[in-house]
């Protein structure tokens, strides 16, 4: 599978970029409220530095390994997020070198990342998954779960918990999916109003190639987009995360 030219690549950022600012002010929000994450996955580093060079800094990984190795050659002039399932024998590659981590789906893992970040003698921003749409093949909380799960959370001190994060259901219509947004946006709020320590509830990473715009409309703090701008994917034999896009 053919990578995009450099311009097609621009052309994709740019357009989905006035596509967030125009869902934006469609719900009377500041386009500013929202941060595009590009998830780079299975992309070169050039096509990075492409999107680098038209102001993007925030980029999204699934893999640990890619992860890494993409750290090591562009080091912190961008912005990595860990967006992917990740497992606990993982967390020490990662802890220290991401900006945040959006999915953490079990207080065991919030606790292996407590003691990396102890080693290490960092903190670690993170955000819950949540299941909002019960699906059988996604991880995260259930949301009768969440509010628990985000108090256990809040008792390891180097672990700040900034709010949620969803993957919604693959949907042809987008406004399919406006109710788990919704919903995602009232379950932050509930968790919010418990005041637990250590605990905020100012991140949404919500919306991805197929329904960010409606995502925004929500409430979305943070849209998780790939294909829109990099084009298809070739995953080889990598497995594709349930969900992302």
């Amino acid at each position: 599978m053919s990578e995009l030219t450099e311009d097609e690549l621009k052309n994709n950022y740019r357009e989905v970029k006035e596509r967030i600012a125009e869902a934006a002010k469609r719900a009377g929000r500041d386009p500013k409220e929202v941060t595009l994450l590009a998830v780079s996955k299975t992309k070169p580093v050039s096509n990075i530095r492409t999107l680098m060079a038209e102001g993007q800094r925030a980029f999204g990984e699934n893999y640990v390994q890619e992860l890494t190795e993409k750290i090591s050659e562009i080091g912190d002039a961008a912005e990595w997020h860990m967006i992917g399932h990740l497992q606990r024998n993982k967390v020490k590659y990662i802890i220290g070198k991401v900006r945040l981590i959006h999915a953490v789906d079990s207080v065991r893992l919030a606790e292996q990342i407590e003691k990396e970040a102890v080693k290490t003698g960092s903190e670690a921003d993170v955000l819950m998954e949540v299941n909002i749409a019960r699906e059988e093949s996604k991880w995260g909380f259930m949301e009768e779960e969440a509010l628990d799960a985000a108090h256990e959370i809040a008792a390891f001190p180097h672990v700040h918990l900034h709010g949620l994060m969803t993957s919604a259901p693959i949907a042809e219509n987008p406004e399919d999916n406006r109710k788990y947004f919704s919903g995602l946006r009232e379950l932050a709020r509930r968790i919010g109003e418990e005041g637990f320590d250590n605990v905020s509830m100012d991140t949404l990473s919500m919306g991805m190639t197929q329904d960010y715009e409606v995502a925004v409309e929500e409430g979305a703090t943070i849209v998780r987009v790939g294909s829109a701008i990099f084009g298809k994917r070739n995953y080889g034999v990598k497995e594709v995360p349930s969900g992302e896009k």
